[in-house]
């Protein structure tokens, strides 16, 4: 692999795990580089001033510590919210190009697929059922 570097990543685009949100709902991606106080502001800015009822965080790979952090943060903060957690896994798609290619030969380029854990996870101010997998009441 010493003589490829990566030219791309790309994530396929899924829907939240979640059925029947309702329309609008506030989605945080988090991501890898994002910074907490951002994300921690800007969520709780469409809760408190915006009056959005659920809000759901999600991440993948490495984002899926902060992704958690920013939902304890949330709870700590305001109190009182029902929570639904649901994890599965994402693929991801790295195109990696030769950087020593043959003379006279095509550039050759190497595909990775990759299966990475993922986790979306739902605050509510409102009762959610309590019968469906991974969820903590407030």
């Amino acid at each position: 692999m010493e003589n490829f570097r990566k030219v791309r990543t790309s994530e396929e685009e899924s829907p939240l795990p979640f059925p029947d949100l309702p329309p609008g709902v506030v989605e945080m991606k988090v991501k890898e580089g994002s910074k907490i106080r951002n994300l921690m502001n800007f969520a709780m800015a469409q809760l408190e001033l915006r009056g959005s009822r659920q809000i759901v965080f999600s991440g993948s790979g490495r984002a899926v510590t902060k992704t958690i952090t920013c939902v304890e943060i949330m709870k700590r903060k305001l109190g009182g919210l029902h929570q639904v957690t649901k994890v599965r896994y994402k693929t991801l798609l790295e195109v990696w190009e030769n950087q020593n290619p043959l003379p006279g030969g095509p550039a050759q380029n190497l595909t990775v697929h990759k299966n990475v854990p993922s986790i979306s996870i739902l605050l509510s101010r409102d009762p959610l059922d309590p019968n469906q997998t991974g969820y903590q009441p407030p």
